[in-house]
């Protein structure tokens, strides 16, 4: 995001030199009123309907990743890991209304964070954010926030309390999410004022996200049998379903943060249909050139990553920039999958080689690519600043989640008791299973304690 951008709510969207050439016959003909009018745009009931619906688009990634996740665990586990993004929605929903967008995009706040005075969305009533409804704003920034924490969850399936998970959550989201995303997003932000580019999430939400996911997959240990007994996919269907919600959704993730309807968001949808097509031909090619056989989960996964990668500079890129910056992002977390057990760390659905890394390939290239359509400083000079928004996220999303981890863990155990892991968490944890016994083959799990 440049430092013009509408997302923020103290950012104010200069009139472009076609706009004020097309409204200089009406400025002689009304006078210096017709300027301070056309200075400060209205509410546009286009741009605003885009929004509601990009919204809502958004909205619906994170019941795709549920999707996604939950086809990508053992049987026996796959309600419990689509529970941890479902609630997310309820948990991020509330307390980005208490608090959250406060923190982030409050106005009067400093460098580091913003002011409470929009505590429990106060003051937004009849306010704009360019030209659509704070609240609108607020709405669609929520979303953000919800996924962003749902993703950490695909590092700690299979063996993370649900309790710890949640209050996990709601701390990482205060704490973590809101004030990266005020030093980012919002005109008081340090890394904003930087001249950090970052369009709809790369920094804020996957490096984020990926380093926390990394960390806590650190903090709770590996899966029992980990690595030497593999944990299979037990329902590919259910993955591919929501790859492609997933991908859908993502056009309101990035062609939204346009906030408006106009040429940015269109750049920004083509640029997050190239890349993605882009990053799972490369993967299908890897896989396919290392075991003679391209995958589904395959196909998913790299169209997934290819999204990540293309989100930091999908309005700052042409679309030629677009393939090359959804292969890139391909190439290494398809690497970093591959070389996964050296970390030592079981990040059981590959959180960090797809979120982070990808997230961390496409913030750096957003500064070496954005020339292409005269975005930017100077390639070098931007390049010192992306290299710094990915540090600066790196270490405060990575050393704040371990300090939470441990925190949690004072409180609540973080780990689930093995006999209750090898049963699977859909019954210890919800009293509930996702699939008969017909269904699954599954002996009928013994009950053995809840969360």
């Amino acid at each position: 995001m440049t430092p013009a951008d509408p997302r923020s709510v103290n950012a104010v969207n200069p009139m472009t030199p076609s706009r004020l050439k097309l409204a200089l016959p009406l400025i002689v003909a009304l006078g210096g009123a017709a300027l301070a009018q056309n200075a400060r745009p209205g509410l546009d009931s286009g741009d605003t309907a885009w929004m509601l619906a990009s919204a809502a688009l958004v909205l619906l990634m994170t019941p795709g990743l549920a999707l996604f996740y939950g086809g990508l665990t053992r049987a026996q586990s796959v309600l419990n890991t689509m529970m941890m993004s479902v609630v997310s929605i309820g948990l991020v929903g509330v307390l980005w209304m208490m608090a959250g967008y406060s923190i982030a995009f409050g106005e009067g706040g400093n460098a580091f964070a913003g002011s409470l005075v929009n505590a429990g969305l106060n003051g937004l009533t009849d306010q704009l954010t360019g030209t659509i409804p704070t609240y609108v704003f607020a709405a669609f920034q929520a979303m953000f926030a919800i996924i962003a924490l749902a993703l950490i969850s695909g590092a700690v399936v299979e063996r993370m309390r649900f309790g710890a998970f949640v209050l996990f959550g709601g701390l990482w989201t205060l704490l973590i999410y809101s004030p990266l995303a005020h030093w980012v997003w919002s005109a008081d932000g340090w890394l904003f004022r930087s001249g950090a580019l970052d369009f709809a999430g790369g920094t804020v939400i996957h490096i984020s996200a990926g380093i926390s996911a990394l960390v806590a997959a650190f903090v709770l240990g590996p899966r029992l049998g980990f690595p030497r007994h593999p944990h299979i996919p037990h329902n590919v269907p259910l993955v591919l379903l929501g790859a492609g919600l997933l991908w859908f959704g993502w056009m309101g993730f990035n062609a939204g943060s346009a906030l408006s309807a106009g040429q940015t968001a269109g750049l920004a949808f083509i640029t997050t249909l190239i890349a993605p097509a882009a990053a799972m031909l490369t993967w299908l090619a890897f896989e396919s050139s290392r075991s003679g056989k391209p995958t589904a989960v395959g196909a998913a996964t790299g169209l997934v990553v290819g999204l990540v990668a293309i989100t930091p500079a999908c309005a700052f890129v042409s679309p030629w920039a677009a393939v090359v910056i959804g292969a890139a992002g391909a190439a290494a977390s398809y690497a970093a999958v591959q070389l996964k057990h050296r970390l030592g760390a079981d990040d059981s659905l590959d959180v960090f080689a797809c979120h982070g890394v990808a997230g961390i390939v496409g913030a750096l290239l957003t500064g070496a690519l954005a020339w292409t359509t005269g975005q930017g400083k100077p390639v070098g000079e931007q390049m010192l600043v992306q290299f710094l928004s990915v540090a600066a996220s790196l270490a405060y999303a990575g050393a704040g989640s371990f300090f939470l981890l441990k925190v949690v863990s004072v409180i609540t155990p973080l780990r689930v008791p093995a006999s209750q892991e090898i049963v699977g968490m859909d019954i210890a944890a919800h009293s509930e299973q996702g699939y008969s016994d017909s269904e699954t083959g599954l002996g009928a799990p013994v009950f053995v304690g809840g969360d």
